[in-house]
């Protein structure tokens, strides 16, 4: 049964539990597995990880047979949606649904989560309003429930074109830490994208065909304004050193134009050539891991196994399905793509350095933010997860420690 490790030690009196000494543990640190070690934790901070005992003061577990792993960052994941909004037109309050998605992070091993929300042209889930509320819960007045390291990445859609000083001021005001680049307004003349998006927005809202035409009539005027809003964004992005991402690049025109535009991460490339033309440019590949643990995109394009095996994916995220990012880095090794240790950074080290994040989240190394995972090994499901660490602070334990 699930429990908090904060009651499991009110135990140790109160003693100061910024200052921690986890020993017994095999610890995958950037240099890989140290067998039988010590890490010491201060102040929220790695502060030595090596084989010697602990100093007097500090509170000691005994973790003899776990793994320690970096905590899981993920920057791209919309499940959240789904607690929002599990059936069309049926909404739950955010606070309730965004708490119920904190807890799913964390069982999940996420640590550090980008609440991918989308800033679109439709109404309901994807609004700007519900963008609005989003970030004022998860930023302001629900800040202090959430237990994973929570950012906002947002998902601008090109045909959104209103309220755009909003958007800015959300940038400026350091209240977007990721911005992606998104138009999944289906051109003229494209039946099968057409049918897709279709598809979404009845999966999402409640609306007549009537009311869906009504919606294309309108915001097809507002493509063209979006194109020059896009372009002021990504300067102002740059200039307020926020990550870039591309979405979707199907076509060498789309991957020249995400080239043009500085993009820093290319979300979900159709192919492995549009993929390899991403990152030779400088782009960090990004796919999801349901694609990798299904054994191919929903969508039908770019397989990740194939994409690994080419050498032109960095980074795995949550996409759809939080479960799946814990079992990837398992997933790869059995597939003999990829050693477990170079697997686990696809989803904690290199997400990291994506996103800006790099200096201090990803690595179990001195200086480095204490967000780790204690895990049961031979085991790649999450249920393998005993006990997960935020920032120095134990918040759930799945088995006993002592």
């Amino acid at each position: 049964m699930e429990r908090t490790i904060l009651e499991a030690q009110s135990r140790s009196k109160q003693l100061d539990d910024r200052s921690l000494s986890i020993q017994g543990v095999d610890v995958l640190t950037p240099n890989g597995w140290l067998k039988d070690a010590t890490v010491l934790v201060e102040d929220g901070k790695f502060a030595s990880i090596d084989s010697c005992s602990s100093p007097n003061g500090s509170h000691q577990i005994n973790t003899k047979g776990l793994q320690m792993l970096p905590g899981i960052v993920d920057i791209h994941g919309d499940a959240f949606e789904r607690a929002i909004a599990p059936r069309p037109g049926v909404n739950f309050p955010i606070s309730l649904a965004i708490a119920e998605n904190d807890r799913q992070l964390i069982a999940a091993g996420i640590t550090t989560f980008f609440y991918s929300i989308t800033d679109s042209y439709e109404p309901g889930l994807r609004s700007r309003e519900m963008a609005r509320n989003l970030l004022d819960f998860i930023l302001d007045t629900g800040k202090s429930t959430l237990r994973c390291n929570s950012y906002i990445h947002i998902r601008h859609e090109l045909a959104n074109t209103d309220c755009y000083d909003e958007l800015c001021d959300w940038l400026k005001s350091g209240r977007v830490h990721m911005l992606s680049l998104n138009d999944h307004l289906p051109p003229p003349g494209n039946p099968q994208k057409l049918l897709r998006h279709l598809k979404g927005l009845r999966r999402r809202l409640s609306l007549t065909d009537e009311e869906i035409d009504e919606l294309f009539a309108r915001i097809e005027l507002q493509r063209e304004p979006g194109h020059q809003q896009v372009k002021e964004l990504v300067e102002l992005a740059h200039s307020l050193r926020i990550p870039v991402a591309s979405h979707d690049d199907d076509s060498e025109e789309k991957v020249a134009l995400s080239q043009s535009r500085g993009v820093a991460i290319a979300e979900f490339p159709s192919t492995v050539e549009l993929a390899a033309n991403s990152r030779a440019y400088g782009a960090a590949v990004l796919m999801g891991a349901p694609n990798l643990v299904r054994g191919g995109s929903h969508l039908g394009w770019m397989n990740a196994a194939d994409a690994l095996r080419a050498g032109v994916l960095d980074i795995l995220c949550s996409d759809y399905h939080y479960p799946s990012l814990f079992h990837a880095p398992f997933k790869l090794q059995e597939l003999g793509l990829m050693p477990f240790e170079q697997a686990w950074e696809l989803v904690s080290g290199r997400p990291a350095v994506a996103s800006g994040l790099g200096d201090r989240k990803g690595k179990i190394a001195p200086t480095y933010d204490a967000d780790f995972l204690l895990v049961q090994p031979g085991n790649a499901m999450p249920s393998a997860i005993a006990a997960v660490y935020v920032a120095g602070r134990p918040i759930v334990q799945y088995a006993s420690l002592c």
